[in-house]
C-alpha cells in the first residue's frame, strides 16, 4: 500500500512568519507533527510519502504514486484542504481525513471517503483493521481519550528538516482550565495526560541524531498543566540530556500562573526554555470573568509577565477584543497594556466562537453565530455578532494593530524588553543563513525600510548595552517587519479598504 500523507498549505498570517522566514531561507516554522506521528502508527510494510504543501508542491506524480491519501487539517487550512481533497478524488484516490477541522465539521466534506476523528491512537487501529478486511465504515470516532504513553516516536525521516525553522514535540494533551472560547478541552479533555520522561528523551534523541541544532517547540496547549511531573521528572531529565550536547533552545505555551512558581521557571530556564506563549486575552477584569479565564483574574498581569521575563523566559502574548463586556475604551487599554508589559510579540485577534465551546453554544442560543470560524484569529474576521457593533469592533481592531506594529511603538517595546531580559542559556545555531539574515536585515530594514531609524537605534543600543542579546535584537527587528507586512498587505488591504 502506497500512502500519501498531505498537510494543506496555511494562509499568510501573523503565525506563518512568512516575511521573517525569507531572511533565513526557510519555508515554514514547524513541520506537521500530527502527520509524522500518524506515519509511525501505519503498518510497517506500507510505503509512505509525506507532502507538506507549506514547503513543497503536491504534484500529479505524487497522486499517481499513491493508493490512499491521508489528510489532516485545522480550520485555518479549510480552503486549501477542499482543493486538495478534490484533486485526490479526481486522481481516483481513497481519501481519509482527520484532525481538528474534520472532528468539528466532518459533515461538510462530502468528497471524503473516511473520517478518522478524535485521537488517532484510538480510531486509527479499527480503521486499519477494517481496511484489511475490506469492510470500511465512513466514520471512526470516539468519546474516549487515549493513553499517550503509548504514542510512538514520530517518523522524522519523512521530512526535509532544512526547510523548517523549528522542530516540535508534544509532551501533554488537555488543559485544566475552561476558558469558554477555547476548544482545546472539547477536543482533548480537561485532565492533562502526559508522556513519560523516557518518551520525551527518545524524541529529543531522534531530533538531535538527525543533525538538528536549532529551536524545538513543545506544542502543548498548556505545558505546565502537571507541575509536579515537570519539576520532579521531565525537566531534571532534560537538563541532564542537554548537559553533554550543544544545547537546543526550547519554547512552549503556558498559562499565566507560571509566574507563581519560581522553582518551575528556574528549572525551565535551566532545561533550555527561553520563551513561552501565554494567553493574556485582555486587561479588563469583567471580560476575563465573562470568558471564565480564572487563572488571569485577581492578579497584577503586568507584574506576573515581568516576573516571568526577568527569570529568562520571553513572554509572547495572545490578546482578544470583542467580548460582550468590552467598551470603546478597550482598544486604548490593550495598547497601553501591551506597551507597559514589554511583550514584543503581541498577537491581537477578534473573539471567535469555535464549535464545541461553551461560547459557541451560548451565542448560538442568542442567535449571534454567523457561520464558521476561519481559524485565523488575526485576519479581521469573526463568526460572532459583537455587542459593540461590527464597524466599531473592526475600527478599534485596526487602531490597535496600527499602533502596536508601528516602528515607534514596536521598537520601544523591544528595547524595554531587552533591558531586563537574561541572555538565554542556549542559542540557535549560528549557521550561514542566519549570518546572511543579519546582512539582509541591514538592507531591507536599515536602508530600504521605513523603520531604518528605529532599526539602527536598536542595534547600536544593543551593542553597547546588551551585546549578548544582539542576535535576539536582530530577530525582533525581522519579526517586526513581518508583522507590519501582514498588517499592511493582508489585513489592511483585504478587510479595511
Amino acid at each position: 500500500m502506497n500512502a500519501l500523507l498531505i498537510n494543506p498549505a496555511f494562509p499568510d498570517t501573523f503565525w506563518s512568519y512568512k516575511y521573517a522566514l525569507k531572511f533565513i531561507r526557510k519555508k515554514a516554522v514547524l513541520p506537521p507533527l500530527g502527520l509524522v506521528t500518524l506515519a509511525a502508527m501505519l503498518p510497517a510494510e506500507w510505503e509512505i510519502r509525506l507532502v507538506d504543501m507549506n514547503v513543497t508542491k503536491l504534484t500529479d506524480k505524487d497522486l499517481a504514486w499513491a493508493d490512499i491519501a491521508f489528510i489532516t487539517s485545522m480550520a485555518v487550512q479549510r480552503d486549501t484542504c477542499r482543493k486538495v481533497i478534490h484533486r485526490c478524488k479526481q486522481a481516483g484516490l481513497r481519501v481519509v481525513a482527520g484532525g481538528p477541522l474534520f472532528t468539528n465539521e466532518f459533515e461538510q466534506f462530502g468528497e471524503v471517503d473516511h473520517f478518522v476523528l478524535n485521537e488517532a491512537e484510538i480510531t486509527l487501529p479499527p480503521f486499519l483493521k477494517d481496511l484489511a478486511k475490506g469492510c470500511l465504515k465512513r466514520i471512526y470516532r470516539t468519546d474516549e481519550f487515549c493513553d499517550i504513553r503509548k504514542t510512538p516516536v514520530p517518523r522524522w525521516d519523512l521530512i526535509d528538516t532544512k526547510r523548517y525553522a523549528s522542530m516540535s514535540i508534544q509532551f501533554s494533551r488537555g488543559c485544566p482550565f475552561r476558558c469558554d472560547f477555547c476548544n482545546v478541552t472539547s477536543l482533548l479533555g480537561y485532565r492533562p495526560r502526559v508522556k513519560t520522561t523516557e518518551q520525551i528523551i527518545a524524541e529529543l534523541d531522534a531530533i538531535y541524531d538527525m543533525g538538528w541544532r536549532n529551536q524545538v517547540f513543545f506544542v502543548d496547549d498548556n505545558f505546565i498543566a502537571n507541575k509536579k511531573y515537570l519539576k520532579t521528572k521531565l525537566l531534571p531529565a532534560i537538563i541532564e540530556w542537554q548537559r553533554d550536547k550543544k544545547g537546543l533552545p526550547l519554547y512552549t505555551e503556558a498559562s499565566i500562573n507560571l509566574a507563581d512558581d519560581e522553582e518551575l521557571m528556574k528549572l525551565m530556564v535551566e532545561a533550555g526554555f527561553d520563551m513561552v506563549f501565554i494567553g493574556i486575552e485582555t486587561p479588563d477584569e469583567k471580560s476575563l470573568a465573562e470568558c471564565d479565564k480564572k487563572q488571569n483574574i485577581n492578579r497584577d498581569l503586568i507584574q506576573s509577565i515581568q516576573k516571568i521575563q526577568k527569570t529568562g523566559l520571553q513572554v509572547q502574548g495572545g490578546f482578544i477584543v470583542g467580548f460582550d463586556s468590552d467598551t470603546h475604551s478597550i482598544f486604548d487599554k490593550q495598547i497601553e497594556f501591551i506597551q507597559k508589559s514589554s511583550i514584543v510579540t503581541a498577537m491581537v485577534g477578534l473573539l471567535n466562537a469555535p464549535r464545541g465551546t461553551r461560547l459557541y453554544e451560548r451565542l448560538m442560543r442568542e442567535g449571534r453565530i454567523v457561520g464558521e470560524i476561519t481559524g485565523d484569529n488575526v485576519d479581521g474576521t469573526t463568526n460572532i455578532i459583537p455587542k459593540m457593533g461590527m464597524d466599531t469592533l473592526l475600527e478599534g481592531y485596526k487602531y490597535i494593530l496600527m499602533h502596536i506594529y508601528s516602528p515607534k511603538y514596536y521598537y520601544n517595546r523591544v528595547i524595554s524588553f531587552l533591558k531586563d531580559f537574561k541572555a538565554p542559556k542556549f542559542a540557535p545555531s549560528l549557521d550561514f543563513q542566519r549570518i546572511l539574515a543579519f546582512f539582509r536585515s541591514c538592507i531591507y530594514l536599515g536602508i530600504i525600510g521605513k523603520e531604518r531609524f528605529q532599526y539602527w537605534k536598536l542595534l547600536f543600543w544593543t551593542v553597547f548595552r546588551r551585546p549578548r542579546l544582539f542576535p535576539l535584537a536582530v530577530t525582533f527587528a525581522i519579526y517586526g517587519y513581518h508583522f507590519r507586512k501582514i498588517y499592511e498587505v493582508h489585513i489592511l488591504r483585504n478587510y479595511f479598504m
